[in-house]
């Protein structure tokens, strides 16, 4: 008596994995977009550079929400700026002041571009090396500055003390990067951890003067 052999299941197809992405960004490939205030939902151009990587939509939604949606009066910086989506994004929340500081050309013309396209009066922008140009403002005078330097640039100390000395006493360091900072790695710089946040790849940290009055728990 014979019996029925069933045929043998075929290999399941091998995929590649999907490489993850440190910056993911919402929208259309090649873009950002702005999150709050008067430009909320303009969405701003990324070139396709090598090492580009803008700071992802949901981590600059939890930055604004720790510093406040309304930066009226503040002075900020936003260096190694990229497509600007920082500097851009604390502009359009009312920022009085807005540096902002690029050393590639063709990245420079498409900041200028997108200052004139959102008639963005308070930025100002130039090309040059942003830890230069942080050891070029006066001391204590700024309320933010923005740190997202290249990942293997080796530009995280020199950046990091520059904006301290540059930083009011009340005022934010905001810090992007491949890894997360101490308070002991920080301790150096005079500057502490206010809040932390992994996003993926990314780690985004918001700090303070070591001296400042401490209001809130790093989480």
């Amino acid at each position: 008596m014979s019996t029925l052999q069933r045929p043998p299941k075929a290999a399941p197809k091998k995929t590649k994995p999907r490489p993850s992405d440190p910056h993911p960004t919402t929208g259309k490939p090649g873009e950002i977009r702005i999150i709050g205030g008067q430009w909320k939902r303009t969405r701003l151009a990324v070139a396709p550079k090598p090492g580009l990587r803008p700071t992802p939509d949901r981590v600059r939604e939890t930055l604004f929400n720790w510093l406040g949606q309304d930066l009226g009066g503040w002075r900020c910086v936003d260096v190694f700026a990229g497509t600007g989506a920082l500097g851009f994004e604390a502009a359009s929340r009312g920022a009085a002041e807005v540096h902002i500081f690029e050393q590639d050309p063709a990245l420079v013309a498409q900041l200028k571009a997108t200052q004139i396209k959102l008639q963005a009066s308070s930025t100002q922008i130039q090309r040059g090396d942003g830890v230069a140009a942080l050891r070029q403002l006066a001391p204590a005078s700024i309320d933010v500055v923005f740190l997202d330097p290249p990942f293997e640039s080796g530009l995280y100390e020199p950046a990091l003390g520059a904006a301290a000395k540059a930083l009011q006493p009340s005022g934010f360091v905001y810090l992007e990067g491949p890894s997360k900072w101490t308070d002991e790695l920080l301790a150096p710089f005079g500057l502490r951890v206010h809040r932390y946040l992994k996003a993926g790849a990314v780690h985004a940290h918001l700090l303070q003067r070591a001296d400042a009055a401490a209001d809130g728990a790093a989480v």
